[in-house]
């Protein structure tokens, strides 16, 4: 599959940042500022832990020869901190070849004047070429985002150890020492916060988009810290706390799941993003205390079954990007606009967790059960591509394979 994604892209789309599998072309879009090949840099590290060498010696000779970061664009300061700086720096540790170090490198310096706020907390937005940055229009009244200033953290620390230059790791440093000082609401993170003030600006609280991988973060920040970063550690614990006493709810049938709030109103819902948590809170899970452990091994599990009644429970057995839980609903999409299927890993992410924590067939034959309908209803005659509706065995295709099906979704089964 891995194979068969890259071989079209490179045939098609070489260079643009995803492959449109239907008319055969390249999308260019409007979340990288300029930046192209999101897919080559993304997929880097997947070619090369598959042991794809010649797939793998094109994508590097791309990054040396075409990869320009003189670029003049607006771009997503998340986006392109996961998806390029994240891409280059994995490939870079797993090769030690210079060339990604240097470019990641170099793109990290383009993203930090994002930085230049009264707190600190950086804007979503900024033009690489300029340095000038604003916030997302849509965010509520000029914030910044949770899952988007949050999920920095791994990266810039990285930046400076390779650098040597500090600023990068005092920036995320910078981002807690806001957070700790504001006010939780029930010891919970809101996704808005005003990067003038320091404060929340509207009390949603989500652990799907929005606000999803900055808990994330914090886990995997301690992990990599040789578990030395205590600060972080805490940070989850105390989040995963509030959570569990507030969002995670047991439906009639039996299912956990974890809603959203909305200033202290529950919305019964769980997006397709949060199903990332039953992964996280199993890693979790192996670093708590004895008597925690089996508790949040429960509780993982439990969020991750759920998550595949999603898949279980629709027509192609793949799962919506948001499914509900009220009005005698569970685990199923109720609207139309929430239907559909972007190749997306969440799921199959904590199948992998899962199986490597646990050990239970179970997880493994979920996975398989995934591969054959991403085969059966993703796979086009070039590529793969998202689908508008789940819930029907005759799906529209959206002419779209994601950078994040080559370097996330594909790499679970590994």
């Amino acid at each position: 599959m891995m194979k068969f994604a890259w071989d079209n892209y490179k045939l098609y789309a070489l260079g643009k940042n995803e492959l449109r599998p239907l008319t055969k072309n390249g999308h260019i879009g409007n979340m990288f500022g300029g930046l192209r090949g999101a897919t080559v840099v993304d997929a880097l590290d997947t070619l090369y832990i598959m042991e794809l060498e010649e797939e793998f010696q094109e994508a590097k000779k791309w990054v040396e020869k075409s990869f320009d970061l003189n670029v003049n664009g607006e771009a997503s300061l998340f986006e392109v901190n996961i998806r390029y700086v994240g891409g280059l720096l994995a490939t870079y540790y797993l090769t030690g070849e210079e060339v990604f170090k240097s470019k990641a490198l170099e793109l990290g310096e383009k993203l930090l004047p994002a930085f230049n706020t009264p707190t600190g907390i950086p804007r979503g937005v900024i033009n690489l070429g300029s340095g000038m940055s604003w916030s997302w229009g849509w965010a509520s009244a000029g914030s910044s985002i949770l899952a988007e200033f949050g999920t920095l953290h791994l990266e810039f620390l990285h930046l400076s150890e390779l650098s040597g230059n500090p600023v990068f790791a005092e920036k995320v440093m910078n981002i807690r020492k806001v957070l700790n000082r504001v006010e939780k609401p029930q010891g919970l993170y809101p996704n808005f916060l005003s990067p003038v003030t320091g404060n929340w600006v509207q009390h949603h609280v989500s652990i799907g988009g929005l606000g999803d991988s900055f808990y994330e973060y914090l886990i995997k920040s301690w992990l990599m810290s040789d578990k030395k970063d205590s600060e972080a550690k805490k940070m989850y614990d105390d989040a995963l706390e509030a959570i569990e006493k507030h969002l995670v709810k047991k439906s009639a049938g039996g299912l956990t799941y974890i809603a959203e709030w909305r200033g202290g109103v529950l919305d019964h819902k769980m997006g397709h993003l949060a199903c990332f948590s039953g992964g996280m809170i199993a890693l979790g899970a192996e670093h708590a205390g004895q008597e925690r452990k089996q508790h949040y091994m429960d509780l993982a599990a439990e969020i991750t079954s759920t998550c595949h009644e999603s898949y279980a429970r629709s027509d192609t057995k793949l799962g919506p990007e948001a499914f509900r839980f009220d009005a005698g609903t569970e685990a199923m999409a109720t609207r139309l606009s929430e239907r559909y299927y972007i190749l997306r890993p969440e799921v199959v992410e904590s199948y992998m967790y899962m199986w490597r924590l646990t050990h239970d067939p179970k997880y493994r034959q979920w996975g398989w059960e995934v591969v054959k309908a991403l085969e059966k209803h993703c796979r086009v005659e070039a590529g793969f591509s998202g689908i508008r509706d789940v819930y029907t065995t005759t799906p529209t295709h959206d002419n779209m394979q994601q950078s994040f099906f080559l370097a996330e979704t594909l790499k679970s089964w590994r």
